[in-house]
C-alpha cells in the first residue's frame, strides 16, 4: 500500500521507483489525501533524481539505527554507560547487516554465539547476560519500527532464554559487625557508605552520586533523585546514620556526601575495596547490592508494611519488592512454632 497510516496516527508513504523501494513519514499530513498529495509530488521530484529520501523498508544499515539509538539512551536511560559492553557485542555481529536483514534465526544465530562464548572465569556466559542484550537489540529495532524504518521487530518472535533463581543473600548480624570491623586504615571511608547503605536501603549509584543538597538532616530525611524510576523520593535518616553524616559534614571538601578522595568527584565503583574488607571479615558470596536487599529483608521482618518499604526502595511494582523481602530463617521458625501452639 503506497499510503498508509501507522498505529500512532502518521501517515506514511511507500514508493518503488525504478525497481527500488522508497519509504518515509509525511509528518504533516493529517489524513488520506494529504499523504496522497506528498506522494506525487515525491514521485515525480524522485523520477528527476530531485528528491534524496531514505532508502526503502530495512535498508537502513545497523551502524546507523546503533546512532539513533545511541542518541536516545543518553537522554532517556540513567544506565546508558553501563550498556556500552552489551551493545559492542551486538555490533560486533550486527555491524555488516541491514536493519531489515535482521531475521529470528539470525538473532539465534546471535544467541548461540554468545551462548558459546566463556567468561574470564572460563565459566558460560548466562542466559541473564544474553537476555539484557537482546532487550537492547529489541528496543532498537522498536524505533526503527515506531520510524517506520522496519515493519516489525524480529524480537517479538524470540522467547527469552531460562534464568537461573538469583540466590538472594543477606547480611547476618554478626557479619554486618565484622565488615564494619575492619573499615580501618585505608578502608575506614568505606565504613559511612556501608552504613548508609544498609540504613536506607539506596542503589549504589545513588549513595556514591548523593549530593549534601539533598540531604536534610534538620528535617531528618534524604531526597533521593535520578532514580531508576525516574521519580524523586525521600528517605528518612535513622539516628546512627544521622551520627556518621554530622561527622561527613565536618570533613565536607564539595558538594558530594561521599567523594572520592583521589578524584574529588563520585566513585565509579568500590568493588575491589569491598571485596578486599569481605576477605578481611571471612565473609563468602557477598555483594554490595546485598546490602540493599538486606535492608528490606530486615525492614520486613520487623514488621514493616510492604507498601511501605516499596516507596523507600523506590520500586515501581510491589511484586519486585516482594522479591527483595524474603523473610529471615527465625521470622520462619516463629511461623511453624505458632502452628505447633494452635
Amino acid at each position: 500500500m503506497p499510503v498508509y497510516q501507522s498505529k500512532t496516527g502518521k501517515w506514511y508513504i511507500s514508493l518503488m521507483v525504478r525497481g527500488k523501494r522508497y519509504h518515509r513519514a509525511v509528518p504533516e499530513a493529517t489524513s488520506r489525501k494529504d499523504a496522497e498529495k506528498a506522494e506525487t509530488i515525491i514521485k515525480a521530484e524522485l523520477l528527476q533524481g530531485k528528491y534524496n529520501l531514505v532508502e526503502g523498508i530495512g535498508e537502513m544499515p545497523f551502524m546507523k539505527l546503533l546512532e539513533v539509538y545511541n542518541e536516545y539512551a543518553q537522554t532517556a536511560k540513567l544506565s546508558w554507560k553501563k550498556e556500552a559492553g552489551k551493545i559492542n557485542k551486538l555490533t560486533e555481529f550486527f555491524q555488516g547487516y541491514k536493519i531489515g536483514d535482521i531475521s529470528p534465526s539470525l538473532i539465534e544465530k546471535y544467541r548461540a554465539s554468545r551462548k558459546n562464548t566463556p567468561k574470564k572465569n572460563s565459566k558460560p556466559l548466562s542466559n541473564a547476560t544474553i537476555n539484557r542484550e537482546i532487550a537492547i537489540l529489541s528496543k532498537m529495532l522498536s524505533i526503527a519500527v515506531k520510524n517506520g524504518w522496519l515493519a516489525i521487530n524480529p524480537c517479538r518472535c524470540i522467547k527469552k532464554l531460562r534464568e537461573d533463581t538469583k540466590m538472594e543473600r543477606f547480611l547476618q548480624r554478626e557479619e554486618e559487625e565484622k565488615l564494619l570491623y575492619f573499615c580501618t586504615g585505608t578502608q575506614e571511608y568505606m565504613k559511612p557508605i556501608l552504613v548508609c547503605a544498609l540504613h536506607t536501603g539506596m542503589r549504589r549509584g545513588e549513595i556514591f552520586n548523593l549530593k549534601w543538597g539533598n540531604v536534610n538532616l534538620q528535617e531528618g530525611f534524604i531526597t533521593v533523585t535520578k532514580t531508576k524510576s525516574g521519580k524523586d523520593r525521600k528517605i528518612p535518616i535513622s539516628s546512627t546514620l544521622k551520627s556518621y553524616f554530622e561527622e561527613l559534614i565536618k570533613k565536607q571538601v564539595n558538594e558530594y556526601v561521599f567523594p572520592s578522595p583521589i578524584t574529588g568527584k563520585p566513585y565509579n565503583t568500590i568493588r575491589k575495596g569491598f571485596e578486599l574488607l569481605c576477605k578481611k571479615a571471612g565473609i563468602k558470596n557477598l555483594r554490595f547490592h546485598d546490602l540493599r536487599h538486606t535492608a528490606a529483608t530486615r525492614m520486613v521482618a520487623l514488621g514493616v508494611e510492604l507498601v511501605i518499604v516499596q516507596d523507600i526502595l523506590g520500586h515501581a511494582n510491589i511484586t519486585t519488592t516482594m522479591r527483595y523481602a524474603h523473610p529471615v530463617p527465625e521470622r520462619k521458625k516463629m511461623a511453624i512454632e505458632a502452628l505447633a501452639k494452635f
